[in-house]
């Protein structure tokens, strides 16, 4: 059985590949029939190539069109809803109803429809205009992106149709897909959609492609090339921070989402007022999908008490009653287990699980884990470990200054929450604690888990490092993350004939936000 194609160029052709390699089942912990290439530098360097020329042509394309091929993707999208669910049931074991086809298949054509509305609108661009110095700017394309897509989300994260990919296509951007091998089925059905409605929409060829995988070397090399604009990476943190380092080297963005605890914070006014609740509520968050969420809960820091055993003991029994889901890979199971093994040799104490369970597919024992404030704070590095999946440290204070203390030494994370009492007995602690955890997560959330991530303008997918590389930018809410992919473009005494649509004289959507002389106003220049 030959390969998959690669879509390079505008065509698909075979690979020049070093390799093959398949994805597998995880519910069944076997592999999939399909042989999917590990592409040489030669094909990197040819999607480069096709890239750059599609680059020069999309800085001139209209609003109009770029969003039509928005629109047309997310159609076509849909109407091969049935074959991607399945592909990606297979390639993932992630339930397909209501995971994947009522939950993240729509999610996904959303983003793309509302990357569409903001590409057709233009406020995103924040044209500035100084009438005086006759200085006008606004953000522009940044040129070729590559995404690399997670594991976790085969739909709204892919590479080939997620958030980043709609996000890059709207600022005017070509994107080089760079599948994640867990689900490269997945990726392939979307981008041939993708291409298709490329050529539908009139956009040049090599708008969208694919390859599946390269060598790490060959990955480092691809990241720090030239004609790249910038780079959309979510993974693992080992994985990242070499790709990181050779962008980086080559002075290109790379914005990067690489590991999160998302530390909830459950104070003792809560615990007494409702702490079964909490113990259901933080218990369903942290098994969800078998935890294998980017804002799973997987530190939770609590005050001694009774309160707080109690809820130790209820949480134990519901995480013993519930059967482990299948997790993403083999990779991930193994990385798991490391993970709490780690977590146990630096101190923490196993309160439930801890172990792999037995075949078929790649599962693990729901784990709960325990360590005490102060031995945290002796490691607290090593406690930080991210478990990713269905796992959880609590880290339990003598008193509110220890939890304060370990606030203040962790790192930087996605999300973090503080649950407190309703009726304010526990406002005290909370005005202590929040301004520290306040600058360690992007998005700090009261009494509510934080695995939900709302496609909402205002939602912040980001953090400071190591949730990402860049805290003031999110990879989820448009318009807010199409500027990732976008370069300041400044125009000094440019003639009103050569100026791009957003900073001429008339405003030219009457819907576009511009800032003239200091004021945001739809209004034309001179009104």
């Amino acid at each position: 059985m030959p390969a998959q194609p690669v879509l390079i160029a505008g065509q698909w052709r075979a690979a020049r590949a070093t390799a093959i390699f398949r994805a597998e089942n995880p519910a069944l912990g076997q592999t999939l029939p399909d042989e999917y290439p590990i592409s040489s530098l030669a094909d990197c360097d040819a999607a480069l190539a096709a890239a750059a020329e599609a680059a020069k042509i999309l800085r001139t394309a209209s609003p109009e069109k770029i969003a039509a091929f928005l629109q047309k993707f997310a159609e076509r999208t849909e109407k091969r809803a049935t074959e991607l669910v399945e592909m990606a049931h297979q390639e993932s074991a992630l339930p397909k109803a209501p995971r994947l086809g009522e939950v993240e298949l729509p999610r996904t054509t959303g983003q793309l429809r509302q990357a569409a509305a903001a590409a057709l609108e233009g406020s995103w661009s924040q044209p500035t205009i100084d009438t005086k110095l006759n200085i006008r700017s606004r953000l522009g394309p940044i040129g070729p992106v590559a995404v690399f897509g997670p594991n976790n989300f085969p739909f709204a994260f892919n590479s080939a149709a997620g958030g980043d990919f709609a996000a890059a296509i709207a600022a005017g951007n070509p994107v080089i897909a760079k599948a994640n091998t867990s689900h490269p089925g997945t990726t392939r059905l979307l981008a041939e959609e993708a291409f298709a409605a490329v050529g539908e929409t009139g956009l040049p060829s090599a708008t969208v492609q694919l390859i599946y995988r390269t060598s790490h070397a060959d990955g480092e090399k691809f990241v720090a090339d030239p004609r790249l604009g910038a780079i959309a990476y979510t993974g693992s943190r080992t994985a990242g921070l070499k790709l990181k380092a050779a962008a980086d080297a080559a002075g290109k963005p790379f914005y990067a989402e690489l590991s999160s605890v998302n530390p909830v914070v459950i104070l003792p006014g809560a615990l007494a007022e409702r702490g079964a609740k909490l113990a259901e509520e933080f218990s369903g968050s942290c098994l969800l999908g078998a935890g294998q969420f980017c804002t799973n809960p997987g530190l939770v820091i609590l005050l001694a008490g009774n309160s707080t055993e109690e809820f130790i003991t209820a949480v134990k029994q519901r995480f013993e009653a519930a059967t482990p889901g299948p997790l993403l890979s083999s990779g991930v199971a193994k990385t798991l287990g490391e993970s709490v093994r780690i977590l146990q040799d630096t101190g923490a104490k196993l309160v439930t699980g801890g172990t792999p369970m037995p075949a078929p597919g790649y599962r693990f024992a729901n784990t709960l884990l325990r360590v005490a404030g102060a031995d945290f704070l002796r490691t607290p590095e090593k406690f930080q470990t991210e478990a990713f999946g269905n796992a959880s440290l609590l880290v339990i204070a003598c008193d509110a200054k220890e939890a304060g203390a370990v606030i203040e030494h962790l790192e930087g994370n996605l999300t973090g929450c503080i649950y407190s009492d309703t009726k304010g007995a526990d406002d005290g602690v909370y005005s202590d604690l929040e301004p520290r955890l306040r600058e360690r997560v992007g998005r700090l959330l009261n009494d509510k888990m934080p695995t939900g991530v709302a496609v909402s303008p205002a939602m912040n997918h980001g953090g400071p490092y190591p949730a990402t590389g860049h805290p003031g930018f999110t990879a989820v809410g448009i318009p807010a993350s199409i500027r990732r992919f976008a370069a300041l473009q400044c125009y000094d005494n440019v003639r009103a004939n050569r100026l791009p649509a957003a900073l001429g004289d008339q405003n030219p959507t009457g819907k576009m936000w511009r800032l003239i002389d200091g004021r945001w106003t739809l209004a034309n220049v001179g009104a």
